[in-house]
């Protein structure tokens, strides 16, 4: 990769790695649903503002919109609502460990959908390795009270939501700009997440604290407007296996985010875990050099 590569790729994971700080910090005031619900619109109109300044086309027709919606819902409303709603009851670095396991779930995934990204030796132990990782990481909260095991089963389950839309949208989004792929699934998910703040969390908390805010911003702004334009910047200038890999600093930034500014506990679960899911990552994505 060249340097503006690594430049961009350090800022994303930089910028994802904190957002699991940010929603610990702004669940603690907001409920999870008013907190997705401010997190996209505040993408949105971030994203509305690149593609007038960019002057991107828009689409124009239902069948261009479609796979937008359904990535709206799929692939971020559901898995920001259960991030958010597991880190009442997790700290914000199990939480980035754990979502640092995308990967793994879409090599499952693309096995079975995709014809040419077919399993292999190094995904399968790669595969065990991980899931090991997610054991260990649980066992910590074994035989405690049940929030702490359904808050990380949460995250999990909104992994396996991030890779099965990664998959469907490799296969429907493939002739759009890299722009409306990051902005686009923000117009559903910013209607349904509304609604379902309006309806569930009835009366809506408006937050009151000013750190709320700005977590609210940096995570809609940053996390969900910016850093998914670096995304498909990098998926188109290096590839999408290249890019998946910023998911490795997941772990590192998390773990130091969370000890050093909320004083998570810093466990020899959490540390091995965090080792065997970065390995595992490195294991699938191994490939033997060819003579």
């Amino acid at each position: 990769m060249k340097t503006k590569h690594w430049l961009v790729f350090i800022l994303l994971g930089s910028i994802w790695s904190s957002s699991f700080l940010w929603i610990k910090i702004a669940v603690t005031e907001v409920g999870p649903i008013t907190l997705v619900a401010f997190r996209v619109l505040f993408g949105l109109l971030f994203g509305i503002t690149v593609i007038l300044v960019q002057r991107v086309q828009i689409p124009r027709t239902l069948k261009e919109w479609t796979p937008f919606f359904i990535l709206g819902i799929s692939n971020v409303a559901i898995p920001f609502f259960l991030i958010s709603w597991g880190e009442q009851a997790i700290d914000s670095a199990v939480a980035a460990i754990l979502d640092s396991t995308v990967p793994l779930f879409t090599i499952v995934i693309a096995h079975y959908l995709l014809h040419d990204d077919k399993m292999t030796v190094p995904k399968v132990l790669g595969l065990l390795m991980g899931f090991a990782g997610v054991i260990v990481l649980m066992s910590r909260d074994i035989g405690t009270s049940i929030g702490p095991i359904l808050g990380q089963l949460a995250v999990v389950v909104a992994c396996i939501f991030y890779a099965g839309s990664s998959v469907y949208a490799r296969k429907s989004t493939a002739e759009a700009s890299g722009i409306m792929r990051g902005a686009g699934p923000l117009v559903s998910s910013t209607a349904v997440m509304w609604i379902a703040a309006v309806t569930v969390e009835s009366p809506l908390k408006i937050p009151q604290l000013t750190i709320t805010w700005i977590a609210l911003l940096w995570l809609g702004i940053l996390g969900s407007g910016f850093a998914f334009i670096l995304n498909y910047y990098l998926i188109h200038e290096i590839g999408p296996t290249r890019t998946t890999m910023v998911t490795y600093i997941f772990p590192l930034g998390g773990v130091i985010l969370g000890v050093l500014f909320l004083h998570e506990q810093l466990s020899w679960q959490l540390l091995a875990g965090a080792v065997l899911i970065v390995a595992s990552l490195a294991v699938a994505n191994w490939q033997p050099k060819k003579d």
